[in-house]
Formats: structure tokens, sequence, C-alpha cells
């Protein structure tokens, strides 16, 4: 359990928080490169962290992430015209470039030079891969650009989508470092899934429903190892990393592409479930690509025109009770994605902490909490800043493999969990 204090510290990220400094320390998902297609095209309303954004991309192809609404009268931008390299207002015409800055007040003389004293706050906003990233904390202290493996291969190995999940992003970040559940929640999907079905290693996560778990401090985060018995007494090993804040990656099965998340706040009750999917050594195939498509995976299917899931709290996700009692599925939850989220929705926008009990197998989310705590107050009390944040501690990998029980993974497993270009993933 937590204490109320330390759970608000861990779930409140609006400005002017210990939480909401950390992760405006890093560079964040903001949005998908395909949300802004072209130049000019419509803006994109944007809420991250609390605050209130709009998204465009102006005639030169320069990207503008921003306060979305007018100096003037607080009109949303999103109603703005967005024309010959900047968004306009268009109730009384006011100008503003991709950095904010107005550039244009039509009612006033141009040698007043009114416009040069109003300005957005604004963010950077770059294309890392298939996403746009900003930063939204001090320019002084920006990190180097995002390093991830699954953001910096050919565009044809990788697939990202991203979902509204309404929750608080502590509760889903902590189901993706949660792996036991996997033997239970997941378990009729792994067979049928077709990103996951066909793997060994599904077997020994259905035969071993009481995983050990041993957890390893990386420099940016946690290597969560997950311990089931295999053939002849040796053990398989499923390693989970976490980087801080909210990175996970979920281990590899078979040849199957490896995925995983970032957990993004929107708000204290709602965050963005980013979920990408990537194969270092291989272009994704036509049936894979569309499997994710499908919402296959760690993916789902939408509302259409939205990001919010098909299967969603509205509509009991769907939930198929039949299919649970035969066993399809073990919750009657479609969908790997949406049995995760569904679980985690139905804790409450934030969960109280102060009523749970954990076990051992909770021994990740744990280390991971105080992590984050630690790091929290520091960067708060002391200006320090939060691991996580350079190439070398972004160049990891999720990694599954069998060893003989007197080797310990994280001195077995130490080249495997690392990011090595034209190596595939150590997979089962």
């Amino acid at each position: 359990m937590l204490r109320k204090e330390v759970n608000d510290l861990l779930t409140q990220t609006d400005n002017g928080t210990a939480m909401g400094a950390m992760f405006r320390s890093y560079w964040i998902p903001a949005l998908l490169a395909s949300e802004l297609p072209e130049d000019d095209c419509p803006p994109v309303r944007v809420k991250l962290l609390g605050e209130r954004l709009i998204a465009f991309r102006d005639s030169k192809g320069r990207y503008g992430l921003m306060d979305e609404f007018c100096a003037h009268r607080g009109v949303s931008l999103w109603f703005g015209r967005n024309e010959e390299g900047g968004l306009r207002c268009p109730y009384h015409g006011w100008k503003y470039d991709h950095t904010g800055q107005c550039v244009e007040v039509p009612s006033e003389p141009e040698e007043s030079g009114f416009c040069g004293k109003i300005k957005l706050k604004g963010y950077p906003l770059i294309k890392v891969g298939d996403v746009l990233w900003t930063h939204m904390g001090d320019k002084e202290t920006r990190p180097p650009e995002p390093t991830w493996e699954f953001a910096t291969v050919p565009a044809e190995q990788t697939f990202t989508s991203k979902r509204w999940q309404e929750c608080n992003w502590l509760q889903a970040m902590e189901g993706g470092i949660d792996s036991s559940h996997v033997s239970f929640l997941h378990s009729g999907s792994l067979n049928s899934d077709p990103l996951f079905k066909g793997a060994k290693g599904n077997k020994y996560n259905q035969a071993d429903k009481k995983p050990v778990f041993e957890v390893s401090e990386s420099d940016g985060g946690l290597y969560i190892g997950a311990r089931r018995m295999a053939e002849e007494g040796h053990y398989y090993w499923r390693i989970t990393p976490w980087i801080m804040p909210s990175f996970t990656m979920v281990p590899p099965r078979g040849d199957h592409p490896m995925h995983g998340h970032f957990w993004v706040p929107i708000d204290d009750e709602n965050c963005w479930a980013w979920s990408f999917d990537y194969h270092p050594t291989r272009a994704l195939t036509t049936e894979e690509r569309q499997a994710m498509v499908d919402g296959y995976g760690v993916h789902n299917k939408y509302v259409p025109g939205s990001f919010r899931p098909l299967q969603n709290k509205d509509n009991d996700y769907l939930m198929d009770r039949d299919a649970q009692r035969r066993g399809d599925t073990y919750s009657g939850i479609w969908g790997i994605a949406m049995q995760d989220a569904s679980l985690q929705e139905s804790m409450g926008p934030i969960v109280d902490r102060t009523k749970e009990n954990l076990v051992s197998t909770d021994n990740g989310i744990i280390m991971a909490r105080h992590r984050l705590r630690k790091a929290a107050v520091a960067l708060r009390d002391k200006g320090e800043m939060p691991p996580g944040r350079v190439p070398e501690h972004q160049l990891v990998r999720s990694a599954a493999r069998v060893l003989p029980p007197e080797e310990n993974f994280a001195d077995a497993m130490k080249d495997d969990l690392r990011v090595r270009t034209g190596v595939k993933q150590t997979s089962v």
C-alpha cells in the first residue's frame, strides 16, 4: 500500500506538481505524425499534462505546439486558418507562427510593434520515427532527442498506435510491468492472437501460473524478470524493461515483432496509451501490419473518427460471458490491449493505493514507485535531473530466454537486453 500523500505525488502531473515537473523534463510522445500529414493541414487539439494545446504544421513543414487559446479573447485556435506560415484566429485575424509568436494583429498599425509583445506558450515539436515528440520543460535542461529503437528503425520495420485510456497514467503503466497477469488474463489469447501465437514460450506461460520475480536496477529504470519453469529443471525468463518515467516493453515471443508502450498523462484521470510494434532486423509483413491495424496484439479498434477504443466503459468493453465460460478469453473481453485497459479503468480514475495488498509478484511495481518518488523529490528539492533522458538509457530491449537454474538473468542476459544493430531479439 501507499500513503495518500505518496499516491498523490505519483499521480498528479499538472503544472506545479513534482511528477508534472519530472514528465516535463523528458521528450514525450504528443501526436502520431499521420495526424499532421501535410503542410497547412487542419490543426489538432492536444492535451498533455493537464495543458490544452494546439498542434499544426505550417507552410514550410515546421511543426508547432502551443497554447490552444488566442491571446486576444480566448478563442480556441482549433477553429483557426492554417495559411501562409502561421495559424490565424478566425475571430479577429490574429496570427501566430509555429513558436506561438504573434506575427500579425490586423487592427493595429504595424509600426506600433504590438504583435511583437504577444506570444503564446509554445513547445518544440519534432518528428522521430512515426511520432511527433515534445519537450514541455526548461529549454536549458532539454535532453537529447529520443533514440528509442522502435522510432529509429526503418519505417517498414515499425508500427505505432495510440489510444485514449480513461484512468490515471500510473495504474496503466503498472499494468505494463506486471508479467504475472499474463498466465490468467491473456491465457486465452496467447494461442489465437496472430501477433503472439505459435511461440514456444506460450506453453511455459500457461503451464506455470506462479512466476517468481527478480528485479534488477538499470541506469534508466528497472529490468523486471519473471521466472517460470521450463523443461529439465531449466527456467523460462521473461524480462520487462521499464525506463523512467513511463516506457515499458513486453518480452518477445518467437520471431514476432517486439512491442511495448509509453503511458503519457492527458490529465490526472486520463492518459494516452502509446503502443508500438517493431522488428529490429526485418520489415513487418503485410499480414503483421494488417493485424496491428485490426487491433490485435497491443493495439485496438477505434470508435470511428477518434482514438477512443471501440470497446470502452460505456458498452462494458463488449464483454462476452459465453466466450469467458468457454475459455476463448479468460475475462470475456476481446483483444489483449483491451483486456488490460478494461481492468485498469475498472479501478476508477485514480486507484486508492492505501487499500491495496501487494504480494511478491508486485516487486517490480513497488520498486518502480520508489524510483519515481525518489526522482521526483530530487528534481523538486535539489534540481537533479532524473534517469531515462539520455540515449544510453533508452537503447534497451525486452528479452525471453531459457536458462539453467544456476544462472542469474541480469548477468546471463546482459547483451540480450541492449540494442544491437543488425542482431535480432532474444526470444523463445
